[in-house]
């Protein structure tokens, strides 16, 4: 935020404000329009989108603003012009027209988020996004057309990847080498689904499904995935470590995040680039932790007056992560600064692969995130390629060809995908586009 702050107070001043538009009106989507509006100077919100119109209108008129209501790219950017905040079904429209900087990514889809977020690169937007399953789906060539088009490309502040890639960053710049990125969680129980999770859900006011993404282990998968593919860590083994300290107990007294290192050091004294893992059961959750070495003895010592320990491993942490609200100093970022929150540093390094959450039988589909059919757990890229493993951001809406057993990996040759689907198109230019490209990342 420091630098950031300074440089909206400019443009604010100077009368041009960084303008936004928006895809994706639900739980976050309304937040970050809320924050924008009553909390960030500089900035502006020119227009939200989203498949169910009236949603897109609501997230201006909770606000005490009529939004226009204009479809298609002409009235869309006559309302812009005028000054006027626009509500549209029309993403692709939006996110198209002139008088939008920036374009923020929100629906928590893949199909539909991948057709807006390309739309958006080739109109020469920026893109922030909070969508880690698209993102750890296609992600890679996603960037590598931004790169093409000049524009950014990137993973917002706020929530846990972006937090972990802040935390990279300031760790690495002390000159302490960034060995682990971490996650912390309260529960995973890869069996929880949305009749699990209906009760927790209306409480907060979001989706059964998507809370039950979170308990079963595909939000976390995905998540470190995308912080592998802008770092070039990648996973200890199938699934990540994830030691779990509450025993099982999500009300168990949480232990203190430094004692849980031990867990780590094996893999990581065996680790050649790094690695992205997860705990269960520790503090301060639900915040995030980067582990790191040093090399000079001088600045152990200091490190060690300084509390951090003797080492060899260091635990730095962030407590906390407030997705919506810290959304709006990564569009500054981006569009003032060029800077991306994080982004893949070029081939995949970590996938999210799909898992049958329970008996699967021939002709059963796959429906969605936390569903009641597959859960998603993270692998290294080049298992999922040698392997044939079949991504969970490309599993949605395939149907099983053939019975596969409760907790085995789902294979491409175990179903059939829907027909003429952008974001397989996409898979498959980004396979061959890095297939023969030499792996890389920021940690050797």
């Amino acid at each position: 935020m420091i630098l950031v702050d300074s440089a909206l107070a400019r443009r604010e001043a100077d009368g041009e404000p960084i303008r936004v538009a928006l895809v994706g009106a639900g739980f976050q989507g309304k937040g970050i329009v809320r924050q924008i509006v009553r909390s960030t100077t500089g900035m502006r919100v020119v227009g939200v989108a989203n498949r169910h119109g009236e949603q897109a209108r609501r997230a201006f008129a909770d606000l005490g603003i009529e939004p226009i209501e204009a479809e298609g790219r002409a009235a869309i950017e006559s309302a812009i012009a005028a000054g006027r905040p626009v509500a549209t079904e029309d993403a692709v429209a939006l996110v198209q027209a002139d008088g939008v900087d920036v374009v923020v990514e929100v629906t928590g889809s893949i199909e539909y988020a991948a057709q807006i977020v390309l739309a958006a690169i080739e109109a020469g937007k920026h893109v922030v996004q909070m969508n880690a399953e698209m993102d750890g789906t296609v992600g890679p060539i996603l960037k590598a057309k931004a790169d093409r088009a000049n524009v950014i490309y990137t993973f917002a502040d706020g929530d846990q990847p972006g937090v972990q890639m802040n935390l990279y960053r300031f760790v690495a710049g002390l000159g302490v080498k960034p060995v682990l990125c971490g996650n912390i969680k309260g529960l995973h129980d890869p069996y929880r689904n949305p009749t699990t999770q209906r009760s927790f859900a209306e409480k907060w006011g979001q989706k059964p499904a998507m809370v039950a993404s979170f308990a079963d282990g595909t939000k976390i998968s995905y998540e470190q995935a995308i912080v592998a593919n802008g770092t070039g860590f990648g996973v200890a083994r199938r699934g990540m470590l994830g030691p779990d300290f509450s025993g099982g107990d999500p009300t168990a007294p949480l232990v203190p995040l430094e004692a849980t290192l031990s867990a780590f050091t094996e893999a990581l004294d065996q680790s050649r680039t790094g690695l992205v893992d997860y705990v269960v059961g520790a503090r301060p959750g639900p915040g995030v932790f980067v582990i790191g070495t040093h090399d000079d003895p001088v600045q152990q010592h200091f490190l060690n007056l300084y509390k951090l320990g003797a080492g060899p491993y260091y635990c730095f942490s962030t407590p906390y992560h407030l997705c919506h609200f810290e959304v709006p100093t990564s569009l500054a970022r981006a569009v003032l600064f060029r800077d991306a929150v994080l982004a893949p540093a070029g081939a995949p390094r970590v996938g999210v692969i799909s898992v049958a959450k329970k008996d699967l039988a021939p002709g059963e589909i796959i429906q969605e995130f936390g569903g009641y059919e597959a859960y998603g757990v993270a692998e290294n890229s080049a298992v999922i390629d040698r392997e044939d493993l079949l991504p969970l951001g490309l599993a949605l809406g395939a149907a099983l060809k053939h019975a596969v057993p409760k907790d085995q990996p789902i294979r491409f040759s175990d179903v059939d995908l829907p027909p003429g689907r952008l974001v397989d198109r996409l898979y498959a230019e980004q396979r061959a586009h890095f297939s023969a490209q030499p792996e890389t990342g920021r940690v050797a």
